[in-house]
């Protein structure tokens, strides 16, 4: 297949960016994972499924209906269930589908345009290995994408604006939630209520539903340790000084059969870092047009920096307006995305601000004990890594992996890479897999072949 722009995502950035360019005449295609297009925030429930009871707020579900009537009145391509896992400079972009994901496809393009949203961040603690352990947005995703509940009685824990919907949509869907533990406190909030002013109502919002619940909210609180044998039974929480280190004393048990946790999100860069693609911090480095520093190449949404739904659509409906111009031949006006401009710098004041509140405690790390798995894939325990780092002197995190073999296993380093981080106190690095998901060998031998006989 040819086309002349690939969107890489189908939430609210790569459809923005989508819509955008296909109203100025460039054929577009929208490669998706998802069953559906709309990403994590827009995420359909299995056709003919009873959505009465609807958890997400008003403007969720009108930007929804919006985006959707839209996307219906275009001429852009949707493919859903194709798992990008490279992108070659020129470009072709190669992703797997079919119920194996092992069919390949290939997608040729004049330019590409990364929406490929972000991941969550989890640190480690006595326990999170324990089935009834999963993210918050795991269990979001359950909850939209299938109506099911993960659990009778749950705890929200962690930090980030992502616990308060997932707690809601918890309480609507009958689970009873004996908690929602935040480790920030409301003085963080009261600091940048300005630039946070543009979330108050939808914090109110889900605000008013936990009150109707009657679900208990603890600031300034953490998990300490979660229990059980073959399963969670319930876990330990307790109170954050102000340095963000435990009370002594404070801890408390709480019986649950389900624990949603989450220490906020990460970009995804594996395209980008593939592609060559500069990099700021953990996010594309991108200009005010949404360019990254390949040429042809765009990026907007949570990949050039963690920020919420809204700043994505501002940042692909610019990404859309510019790849179309310029695709064209054409200098882009930038008068004719004032409107999201204003609202991505706005929006991006906003985003650091919600990083400065919410940022993980800085105790943390030292509740971790040396038997806690910090690698899942590679069984690799804390006290392996404080050794790497304490008696064989390793300096950085790829030194670490390679004593250790953490980071090593399936998720190549995504799900463990902050904890590892956290407790060694090297600087992070963004992980740069490729490929960019796993892919059968077949797959690759095959593709080598056609190659070979073109």
């Amino acid at each position: 297949m040819r086309t002349d722009l690939v969107v890489i995502g189908a939430g609210p950035a790569g459809l923005a960016a989508a819509l955008a360019a296909d109203a100025r005449g460039t054929r577009v295609a929208v490669l998706d994972a998802g069953p559906a297009p709309g990403g994590q925030i827009h995420r359909q429930p299995p056709a003919g499924a009873d959505t009465a009871a609807a958890t997400a707020p008003p403007h969720v579900r009108r930007t929804w209906r919006s985006l959707a009537a839209a996307l219906a009145a275009s001429t852009v391509t949707v493919l859903t269930e194709h798992h990008v896992w490279c992108v070659e400079p020129g470009f072709t972009v190669h992703a797997l589908c079919g119920p194996g994901q092992d069919e390949p496809v290939a997608v040729r393009a004049a330019a590409v345009l990364l929406a490929t949203g972000g991941y969550e961040k989890v640190l480690p603690f006595p326990g999170w290995t324990l089935p009834g352990v999963l993210t918050a947005g795991g269990a979001q995703a359950l909850l939209k994408g299938a109506l099911t509940a993960p659990g009778q009685r749950a705890v929200v824990a962690g930090t980030g604006p992502l616990l308060l919907p997932v707690a809601t949509a918890l309480a609507a869907a009958g689970t009873e939630v004996a908690a929602l533990v935040e480790s920030a406190g409301p003085t963080a909030l009261l600091r940048h209520g300005p630039a946070l002013a543009a979330k108050a109502p939808e914090g109110a919002w889900h605000a008013a539903r936990l009150l109707r619940h009657r679900v208990p909210v603890l600031t300034r609180h953490t998990v300490v340790r979660a229990h059980g044998s073959a399963a969670l039974t319930g876990v330990t929480v307790a109170a954050l000084d102000r340095a963000g280190h435990v009370r002594p004393g404070s801890e408390r048990l709480l019986h649950c059969d389900t624990l949603a946790v989450g220490h906020g999100m990460l970009p995804h860069t594996d395209l980008a870092g593939s592609l060559g693609c500069p990099l700021d911090g953990s996010a594309v480095r991108v200009d005010a047009e949404q360019r990254t520093g390949v040429p042809g190449v765009w990026a907007a949404g949570e990949a050039t920096g963690v920020g919420g739904a809204a700043l994505a659509l501002a940042e692909g409906h610019i990404a859309g307006r510019s790849a179309a111009a310029r695709l064209r031949g054409a200098a882009p006006d930038p008068a004719g995305w004032s409107a999201a401009a204003r609202a991505r710098r706005t929006l991006r004041a906003g985003a650091a601000a919600l990083d400065a509140v919410f940022a993980p405690p800085a105790g943390w790390a030292r509740q971790v004990t040396d038997d806690t798995v910090v690698c899942r894939c590679e069984d690799v325990t804390a006290g392996a890594v404080r050794e790497a780092v304490d008696r064989l002197g390793a300096e950085d995190l790829r030194t670490v992996k390679l004593l250790t073999r953490a980071g090593m296993g399936w998720c190549q380093g995504r799900m463990c890479h902050p904890g590892i981080a956290g407790l060694t106190g090297c600087p992070p690095v963004p992980p740069r897999a490729l490929p960019a998901r796993p892919v059968p060998l077949g797959v690759l031998a095959r593709q080598a072949t056609e190659e070979g006989t073109a």
